[in-house]
């Protein structure tokens, strides 16, 4: 692989206007199509095979043009202190709210007061739904516009008015993530390398590879299904790999320069060594995207299916456009200092490594091979001390009552838990089936009073027929919260019923809502976890042990990486569900853990980590390989290694970081767990326990059986075959020349 990369490399950088021009046409007409497409089709949230998906199949079924999947928006109006919201000029109040609200996408709009129950006890309160024809993804802005303005005219009369509801649901606040991590992988980058062209590079090729995948999904999403959403995660992880593997394959041009080669030979030589790490990391993160299409959610499948895409590109660009590039910029890949330096040739004159003066990584990594276990024992306790919170882990999705104080929607929750309880803001929908029923009236009626008895309940609704008379729902309010383990035992309580409640009356009870939902959610992952958690690390273990030709590497480096993870799920259950330096994170409420953190983090993070033992450890075997003793390739790996890892590392750190401050506390728990994660495999496992274990086990880290030494096949990463290949042809030069000498004496 070594050589045709190498190969590749020249090409690229012989060719670099063609190839320069080449991307800038996939660009261009990517940008094309995207402005020309159809509008992206909104998002369609299903659960195949759980109960709440059923119950939500069957009301499409038997309430034909009743939008079971409609978005809903909850108002909460409270009077003034010492007024009842009963009143006539209260009422007249509400009613005036009420009528700006139909029209439009609205369907049905409730009246509180002809509702069972919607007015408190006291007389203060009262609430009302109103359906929309549409999901709450189709809720167009101008709705959201209409409940406004209609609230306002309902405080401008002096009630307190609110909403919650999924039709109030926006893009979550993003802060200015992306800004910000651009902004410091720049400086990390000019650091790093001296130059502000050079650190503009990664940056400049990362964005066109981002660009390309996001216009392409966007110019594909009426054709293939992708919603608006889909990109996210491809915007993410995109931009992050990008920056790293035009970083690694820069990095590596510059080493090659120092050593004396001309510009042609260093970019071969450097798409050849860094690049073949370039493609099996990105494999690795390729694999772990779209890996999640094991959790069996079709939003989540093409989330990863589109940003295994972009990483793909990625890996292109890095392979192609970043080589050209580095033709282009000339010799300004070096800063001024140093063409200054050597006016001639640009390049910092070749150093003997044995005499160079050490580096931070020289330090740091003799640091480790003089105490090892202690180094290792040091790391390995601190991460397992931060894991242990995972014990106490609660999973589950973020209600309204975790959103900012200052929203709307915190405060008609609020209103509503003080007013009438928890559970009226998380009630479940129970679907009756009455189809083989001998009375479906008497059926639903009998489900409905023994409902009622089920401990948690708080009270039961009268069930509403379809037309034909077969299909009921019932609201069943629970005693506690949407998010309360309580609510979660009542979900599975009722549903261990429905089998006794079928024999009983002839009449199936599925159980649905957004509660619901949310609860069959968090189990669909919860359940995914093990497998996927399986087939990417074992699949990633199977192609660093091509990569590395060892056993005990690719172990290490799987192990490593699950004490990464579950340190950084420690942490954010420390911030988010305990409430420890809460609002030093800007952290308003504590709660369930959202219920994609794990399976997420594993995904991203297992891509990006094994980014950084690829490029870090890769280097350590080309040493080995080429003759050097295990703890003096450890010492090179990380003299040429550790200060670009580290550059990576800082950037996705910052990516990540700057998502903490977004006003969504999803967003924010996502933002921090990636950060902690990062930082953690980057410059503890990484750093500390890679080269602890490869110090301690010496040549035996390298060591591969004889017999799948001879099954595997050697795909050369660390460019042994492309130096026996290049010494050659430097040795047939030589010869040829020496002749020709010998000829003219």
């Amino acid at each position: 692989m070594a050589t045709l990369l190498y190969k590749l490399g020249r090409f690229s950088f012989r060719h670099r206007i063609l190839v320069g021009l080449l991307w800038l046409a996939v660009f261009v007409l990517a940008g094309v199509g995207a402005s020309t497409a159809a509008k992206p089709p909104a998002d369609n949230f299903k659960l195949p095979g759980t109960e709440a998906q059923q119950a939500f199949d069957l009301l499409e079924q038997r309430f034909p043009g009743g939008s079971s999947d409609g978005a809903t928006a909850r108002l909460v109006f409270q009077a003034p202190e010492g007024e009842k919201i009963t009143s006539a000029d209260n009422k007249a109040d509400v009613g005036r709210v009420l009528d700006k609200l139909a029209g439009g996408q609205a369907g049905a709009v409730g009246d509180p007061f002809t509702t069972p129950g919607a007015v408190s006890e006291d007389g203060r309160t009262a609430y009302t739904t109103v359906n929309y024809k549409v999901s709450a993804m189709e809720v167009t802005d101008k709705t959201r516009a209409d409940i406004d303005k209609a609230m306002d005219s309902g405080r401008e009369a002096g009630l307190t008015v609110e909403a919650g509801g999924d039709a109030l649901m926006a893009e979550p606040d993003m802060g200015h993530g992306e800004i910000i991590g651009v902004g410091i992988a720049l400086v990390v980058l000019v650091i790093t390398f001296g130059s502000l062209i050079a650190a503009g590079l990664p940056i400049l090729t990362a964005l066109i590879g981002v660009g390309i995948g996001i216009s392409s999904i966007t110019a594909l999403a009426a054709t293939l299904n992708l919603s608006a959403t889909t990109s996210t995660l491809a915007t993410m992880i995109g931009l992050a790999v990008g920056i790293d593997y035009a970083l690694f394959i820069a990095s590596r041009y510059r080493t090659e320069l120092t050593e004396g080669h001309s510009r042609e030979e260093a970019v071969g030589r450097a798409v050849g060594t860094a690049g073949s790490a370039v493609v099996f990391a990105g494999l690795t993160v390729i694999i772990a995207l779209v890996g999640l299409s094991v959790a069996q959610i079709p939003m989540l499948t093409k989330m990863g299916m589109t940003a295994a895409g972009t990483v793909a590109l990625a890996v292109l660009i890095a392979l192609t456009l970043v080589p050209a590039a580095l033709g282009l910029v000339g010799k300004r890949v070096f800063g001024r200092k140093v063409r200054d330096a050597n006016p001639q040739t640009g390049v910092p004159a070749p150093h003997d490594p044995a005499t160079a003066e050490p580096n931070m990584g020289t330090r740091w990594s003799r640091f480790v091979l003089r105490r090892p276990l202690v180094v290792l024992l040091t790391a390995v306790a601190a991460l397992g001390a931060l894991a242990l919170p995972v014990s106490k882990m609660e999973l589950g999705l973020p209600s309204e009552g975790s959103s900012p104080t200052e929203t709307t929607q915190r405060k008609a929750y609020d209103l509503l838990s003080e007013s009438f309880g928890p559970g009226f803001n998380g009630p479940l929908l129970g679907v009756v089936d009455a189809a083989d029923a001998d009375d479906a009236k008497q059926a639903a009626e009998e489900i409905g009073k023994r409902l009622g008895t089920v401990d948690g309940v708080e009270s039961v609704s009268p069930a509403m027929f379809n037309k034909a008379g077969d299909t009921a729902t019932i609201s069943i309010v629970p005693s506690t919260g949407p998010t309360d383990v309580k609510t979660e035992t009542l979900v599975h309580d009722i549903r261990e019923l429905a089998p006794q409640l079928k024999s009983d009356t002839g009449a199936e009870l599925y159980l649905s809502g957004t509660t619901a939902v949310n609860i069959d959610f968090t189990q669909v992952l919860d359940d995914a976890l093990v497998p996927y958690l399986a087939l990417v690390v074992g699949l990633a273990f199977v192609l660093l042990l091509l990569v590395f030709r060892s056993v005990l590497v690719p172990l290490k480096a799987a192990l490593g990486f699950l004490l990464s993870v579950l340190g950084a799920l420690g942490a954010v259950v420390l911030v988010f569900q305990e409430g420890h330096l809460a609002s030093l994170f800007g952290v308003e409420s504590t709660g369930p853990i959202m219920s994609m953190m794990p399976i997420f983090m594993i995904g991203v993070v297992f891509g990006l980590a094994m980014d950084y033992e690829v490029f870090l450890v890769t280097r350590m075997r080309e040493a080995f390989v080429h003759g050097e003793r295990p703890g003096e390739a450890i010492v090179t790996g990380f003299r040429f290694g550790a200060r670009v890892v580290t550059a990576a590392a800082i950037i996705m750190i910052s990516v990540f970081a700057g998502f903490i401050g977004a006003g969504d506390d999803m967003v924010k728990m996502m933002g921090f767990g990636l950060a902690v994660a990062v930082l953690l495999d980057a410059f503890v496992v990484r750093m500390a326990i890679v080269p602890a274990v490869l110090a301690l086990l010496g040549r035996h880290a390298w060591w591969l059986p004889r017999w799948l030494d001879r099954v595997l096949p050697n795909v050369d990463v660390e460019g042994e075959q492309l130096r026996k290949r290049l010494e050659s042809h430097s040795a047939a030069a030589k010869t040829d020349g020496d002749e020709r000498e010998l000829a003219g004496v």
